[in-house]
């Protein structure tokens, strides 16, 4: 581009002033834009960066706990104690996790591939390593399992590709999850859909026989999970519209699982791999989609809304402590202790255990057993003038006393 250094022929100073300018003032806005652009985009990159590691993590300060149980101790601070893992427990525990369920996967898809098809119960023991690496990949999601992030970030991925979950795009609605938990004014996202007996009430009949669909156990644990993980969390619903990074996971995990899948198949062939890969998600996905459900939809958990939900009570109070026998707490990563987790989801799974060990006052908060987690199953609305979760029946019944 030309700029007049000197005063054209026959111009005054004030010409002058008037070509240069407009010079100035497009260079000085390009400045202007392109200092902002970079500016706004690292801002929005760490505020992305912030929102999803820290915003289960509450602030410290016990003075502004909302109910006398925070009052009696420092919780947050007692539980940031337990955030640093150990990098070879860690390493240790994705060992053992891994190599198993390779194992069971690859004696199931041997047994399949020979005509021994009985060797197909295999299939159990492998969706529950798979499971397992779910929970791990849930860790790496909040940034606790390595606490290095490229490193939680990288396993996290590369589990995704067998447990058919885009990482950074379930990450980023778990953490919405995690914001949001027990508010009745921010529900629907990476959640349970759960309705007030209200608005319930307020539904024509079409809409009451869907919610009551959407909540019968053959859709909520076997229709819903294959729909989760096979085909929902192939596109980025809910996040369409929220810049790149979730339809960059999506569709990167989609290629990845179609390059994995193809390798099997072309190596194994196609019916093996879908006798055993197919059940072994399935399977998974329902025993995950069930921990998630009883984690949040038991009778005394905490729903709210604003300015009445808190944070801090509604992480405690409104997620259970699933009181597994030893295997099950062990296959499932200690994600029953989900209050404690919800309340500070950067301790690793592995120091859950130690948490209620040390402070046992914290194990009675929630607390449901194996037996008692199947009648969760049938409460299924929110009852605001009780403050519990009722079934559809003691809904009608509610109704009709009023």
């Amino acid at each position: 581009m030309i700029v007049f250094s000197k005063k054209p022929e026959g111009a005054t100073e004030h010409d002058t002033c008037s070509y240069n300018q407009p010079r100035r003032r497009s260079v000085e806005r390009r400045s202007l834009f392109r200092r902002y652009f970079v500016i706004e985009g690292a801002r929005r990159f760490a505020s992305e960066e912030i929102r999803l590691a820290a915003l289960d993590e509450p602030c410290e300060n016990p003075q502004k706990q909302p109910t006398a149980f925070f009052a009696e101790k420092p919780w947050l601070k007692i539980l940031a104690g337990y955030r640093q893992p150990r990098a070879t427990r860690s390493a240790f525990e994705l060992a053992v996790t891994a190599i198993p369920f390779a194992l069971f996967w690859a004696a199931a898809w041997a047994a399949v591939r020979y005509g021994f098809l009985p060797g197909l119960i295999l299939v159990v023991p492998a969706a529950a390593f798979l499971l397992r690496l779910f929970m791990i990949q849930h860790d790496c999601g909040h940034g606790s399992f390595f606490a290095r992030r490229r490193l939680d970030d990288w396993v996290g991925r590369a589990i995704g590709i067998l447990t058919l979950t885009p990482y950074d795009y379930w990450r980023r609605a778990h953490a919405e999850h995690h914001a949001s938990a027990g508010n009745l004014d921010e529900r629907g996202v990476g959640d349970i859909e759960t309705l007030t007996i209200a608005e319930y009430n307020a539904l024509s009949r079409r809409g009451r026989l869907a919610y009551r669909l959407y909540r019968h156990p053959a859709v909520m644990f076997g229709i819903g999970p294959a729909w989760l993980f096979i085909f929902k969390q192939r596109l980025p619903f809910g996040m369409m519209r929220s810049g790149p990074l979730p339809w960059i996971s999506t569709m990167a995990t989609n290629l990845a699982i179609a390059l994995v899948a193809a390798l099997l198949i072309w190596a194994g062939g196609m019916v093996p791999f879908l006798l055993v890969h197919l059940p072994t998600v399935l399977l998974a996905g329902a025993a995950g989609v069930w921990l998630f459900y009883v984690q949040h939809q038991f009778e005394e958990t905490h729903w709210s809304k604003k300015p009445d939900w808190q944070f801090q009570h509604a992480a405690l109070h409104g997620a259970s402590h699933y009181d597994l026998p030893p295997v099950l707490r062990w296959i499932t990563g200690n994600i029953g202790i989900h209050h404690v987790h919800h309340l500070a989801s950067r301790v690793p799974y592995y120091r859950l255990p130690e948490v209620l060990r040390d402070h046992p006052e914290l194990a009675g908060i929630g607390r449901i057993t194996l037996m008692e987690s199947l009648r969760c199953v049938k409460l299924v609305l929110w009852d605001e003038q009780t403050m519990r979760l009722v079934s559809f029946r003691e809904a009608a019944r509610l109704r009709a006393a009023n």
